[in-house]
Protein backbone atom coordinates (compact mmCIF):
# COMPACT_ATOMS: atom_id res chain seq x y z
CA UNK A 1 0.00 0.00 0.00
CA UNK A 2 1.11 3.65 -0.57
CA UNK A 3 2.54 5.91 1.97
CA UNK A 4 0.99 9.12 0.40
CA UNK A 5 1.77 12.87 1.51
CA UNK A 6 -0.82 15.92 1.42
CA UNK A 7 -0.41 16.48 -1.93
CA UNK A 8 -0.92 13.15 -3.27
CA UNK A 9 -4.42 11.96 -5.37
CA UNK A 10 -6.50 9.60 -3.02
CA UNK A 11 -6.71 6.17 -4.69
CA UNK A 12 -10.65 5.60 -3.43
CA UNK A 13 -13.18 7.69 -1.49
CA UNK A 14 -12.89 7.13 2.29
CA UNK A 15 -15.57 5.25 4.48
CA UNK A 16 -13.34 4.18 7.48
CA UNK A 17 -11.05 6.84 8.55
CA UNK A 18 -8.19 5.92 11.39
CA UNK A 19 -6.73 8.93 12.64
CA UNK A 20 -3.20 8.50 14.16
CA UNK A 21 -0.83 10.74 16.22
CA UNK A 22 0.66 11.01 19.54
CA UNK A 23 -1.46 12.71 22.58
CA UNK A 24 -1.50 15.84 21.45
CA UNK A 25 -1.10 15.87 17.94
CA UNK A 26 -4.79 16.79 17.02
CA UNK A 27 -6.73 14.03 16.25
CA UNK A 28 -9.86 14.54 17.82
CA UNK A 29 -10.16 17.81 15.91
CA UNK A 30 -8.73 16.32 12.58
CA UNK A 31 -11.73 13.38 12.98
CA UNK A 32 -14.43 16.11 13.34
CA UNK A 33 -13.51 17.83 9.96
CA UNK A 34 -12.96 15.10 8.27
CA UNK A 35 -16.79 13.70 9.74
CA UNK A 36 -17.84 17.16 8.45
CA UNK A 37 -16.12 17.34 4.85
CA UNK A 38 -17.29 13.44 4.18
CA UNK A 39 -20.22 13.36 5.97
CA UNK A 40 -18.74 10.30 8.15
CA UNK A 41 -19.81 9.51 11.87
CA UNK A 42 -17.80 10.71 13.93
CA UNK A 43 -16.69 8.36 17.15
CA UNK A 44 -14.54 9.86 19.88
CA UNK A 45 -12.71 6.86 21.91
CA UNK A 46 -12.29 8.15 24.87
CA UNK A 47 -16.11 8.75 25.50
CA UNK A 48 -16.17 4.74 24.97
CA UNK A 49 -13.09 3.78 27.08
CA UNK A 50 -13.65 6.04 30.11
CA UNK A 51 -16.02 5.91 32.18
CA UNK A 52 -16.60 7.87 35.60
CA UNK A 53 -13.87 8.57 37.69
CA UNK A 54 -11.09 7.79 34.85
CA UNK A 55 -12.23 4.08 35.41
CA UNK A 56 -12.20 1.88 31.82
CA UNK A 57 -15.72 0.89 30.71
CA UNK A 58 -16.51 -2.58 30.36
CA UNK A 59 -18.50 -2.14 27.18
CA UNK A 60 -15.96 -0.44 25.61
CA UNK A 61 -14.84 -3.84 23.22
CA UNK A 62 -18.19 -4.29 22.64
CA UNK A 63 -19.09 -0.85 22.46
CA UNK A 64 -15.53 -0.82 19.38
CA UNK A 65 -17.48 -3.90 17.61
CA UNK A 66 -20.76 -2.01 17.03
CA UNK A 67 -19.67 0.58 15.60
CA UNK A 68 -16.59 -0.83 13.92
CA UNK A 69 -19.15 -3.22 11.36
CA UNK A 70 -20.83 0.41 10.20
CA UNK A 71 -19.80 1.80 7.08
CA UNK A 72 -18.97 4.99 7.58
CA UNK A 73 -17.16 6.33 10.58
CA UNK A 74 -13.85 8.30 11.72
CA UNK A 75 -11.86 7.84 14.84
CA UNK A 76 -8.83 7.77 16.63
CA UNK A 77 -6.10 5.07 16.16
CA UNK A 78 -5.52 4.35 19.99
CA UNK A 79 -6.02 1.45 22.73
CA UNK A 80 -4.40 -1.52 22.20
CA UNK A 81 -7.25 -3.72 22.69
CA UNK A 82 -9.06 -2.33 19.65
CA UNK A 83 -6.85 -0.79 17.28
CA UNK A 84 -6.46 -4.41 15.44
CA UNK A 85 -10.52 -4.42 15.38
CA UNK A 86 -10.44 -0.79 13.74
CA UNK A 87 -7.14 -1.68 11.05
CA UNK A 88 -9.64 -4.89 9.91
CA UNK A 89 -12.25 -2.33 8.94
CA UNK A 90 -10.51 0.88 8.26
CA UNK A 91 -9.90 1.72 4.55
CA UNK A 92 -7.18 4.62 5.64
CA UNK A 93 -5.11 5.47 7.96
CA UNK A 94 -4.38 9.51 8.40
CA UNK A 95 -1.23 9.94 10.46
CA UNK A 96 -0.71 13.07 11.95
CA UNK A 97 3.58 13.08 12.42
CA UNK A 98 3.73 16.57 13.63
CA UNK A 99 7.16 17.26 15.51
CA UNK A 100 7.81 16.46 18.86
CA UNK A 101 8.12 20.29 19.76
CA UNK A 102 4.46 20.78 18.54
CA UNK A 103 3.22 18.13 19.95
CA UNK A 104 4.02 18.90 22.82
CA UNK A 105 3.43 22.15 22.85
CA UNK A 106 -0.03 21.55 21.94
CA UNK A 107 -0.31 18.79 24.81
CA UNK A 108 0.85 21.12 27.17
CA UNK A 109 -1.22 23.86 26.84
CA UNK A 110 -4.50 21.80 26.12
CA UNK A 111 -3.80 19.99 29.57
CA UNK A 112 -3.28 23.40 30.88
CA UNK A 113 -6.60 24.83 29.63
CA UNK A 114 -8.80 22.01 30.26
CA UNK A 115 -7.13 22.29 34.14
CA UNK A 116 -7.61 25.96 34.46
CA UNK A 117 -11.69 25.71 33.06
CA UNK A 118 -12.50 22.55 34.94
CA UNK A 119 -13.54 21.38 31.58
CA UNK A 120 -15.65 18.47 31.53
CA UNK A 121 -13.68 15.54 29.54
CA UNK A 122 -16.17 12.19 29.49
CA UNK A 123 -18.45 10.96 31.30
CA UNK A 124 -17.91 13.63 34.14
CA UNK A 125 -14.00 13.40 34.32
CA UNK A 126 -11.33 16.46 34.38
CA UNK A 127 -7.59 16.40 33.55
CA UNK A 128 -5.72 15.57 36.77
CA UNK A 129 -4.04 18.08 39.31
CA UNK A 130 -0.78 19.90 37.05
CA UNK A 131 1.36 18.85 40.12
CA UNK A 132 0.41 15.33 39.68
CA UNK A 133 3.14 14.95 36.35
CA UNK A 134 5.58 14.96 38.93
CA UNK A 135 3.85 12.14 41.00
CA UNK A 136 1.83 9.89 38.64
CA UNK A 137 3.61 8.25 35.81
CA UNK A 138 -0.26 7.88 33.69
CA UNK A 139 -0.26 11.68 33.83
CA UNK A 140 -1.02 12.81 30.21
CA UNK A 141 1.80 15.07 29.46
CA UNK A 142 4.37 11.81 30.51
CA UNK A 143 2.26 9.48 28.90
CA UNK A 144 2.43 12.09 25.62
CA UNK A 145 6.48 12.46 26.09
CA UNK A 146 7.05 8.39 26.38
CA UNK A 147 4.84 7.68 23.62
CA UNK A 148 6.06 9.67 20.88
CA UNK A 149 8.49 7.33 19.29
CA UNK A 150 6.51 4.36 20.05
CA UNK A 151 3.65 5.73 17.95
CA UNK A 152 5.54 6.78 15.04
CA UNK A 153 7.13 3.45 14.19
CA UNK A 154 3.57 1.72 15.00
CA UNK A 155 1.99 3.59 12.39
CA UNK A 156 4.86 3.05 9.78
CA UNK A 157 4.33 -0.16 10.08
CA UNK A 158 0.98 -0.23 9.09
CA UNK A 159 2.11 0.96 5.38
CA UNK A 160 2.05 -2.48 4.19
CA UNK A 161 -1.70 -3.42 5.53
CA UNK A 162 -3.35 0.15 4.32
CA UNK A 163 -3.71 3.06 2.70
CA UNK A 164 -1.33 5.77 5.13
CA UNK A 165 -1.75 9.54 4.32
CA UNK A 166 1.57 10.97 6.11
CA UNK A 167 0.74 14.60 7.28
CA UNK A 168 3.64 16.50 8.85
CA UNK A 169 2.39 20.37 10.60
CA UNK A 170 -0.53 21.92 10.05
CA UNK A 171 -0.17 23.07 6.74
CA UNK A 172 0.01 19.75 5.49
CA UNK A 173 -3.19 19.21 7.26
CA UNK A 174 -4.65 22.03 5.36
CA UNK A 175 -3.30 21.37 2.40
CA UNK A 176 -4.96 17.70 2.35
CA UNK A 177 -8.46 18.81 3.48
CA UNK A 178 -8.72 21.13 0.94
CA UNK A 179 -7.01 19.57 -1.32
CA UNK A 180 -6.95 15.02 -2.22
CA UNK A 181 -10.05 14.81 0.19
CA UNK A 182 -12.26 17.66 -0.68
CA UNK A 183 -11.45 16.33 -4.26
CA UNK A 184 -11.77 12.40 -3.91
CA UNK A 185 -14.90 11.32 -5.43
CA UNK A 186 -15.32 14.30 -7.44
CA UNK A 187 -14.08 13.28 -10.61
CA UNK A 188 -16.78 9.98 -10.88
CA UNK A 189 -19.56 12.46 -10.19
CA UNK A 190 -18.86 14.66 -13.57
Amino acid sequence: MPLLGPADPLPHVPRRVLVAGNAGSGKSTLCLRIAQRRDLRRVELDSLYWGPGWTPRAQFRADVLAFAEEDHWVTEYQYAAVRPLLLARADMVVWLDHPFTTVMSRLVGRTVRRRASRAELWNGNQESSLWSVFTDPGHILRWGWRSYRRNRARVLSLVDEVVVVRLRGQRQVERWLAGPLASVGEERAR
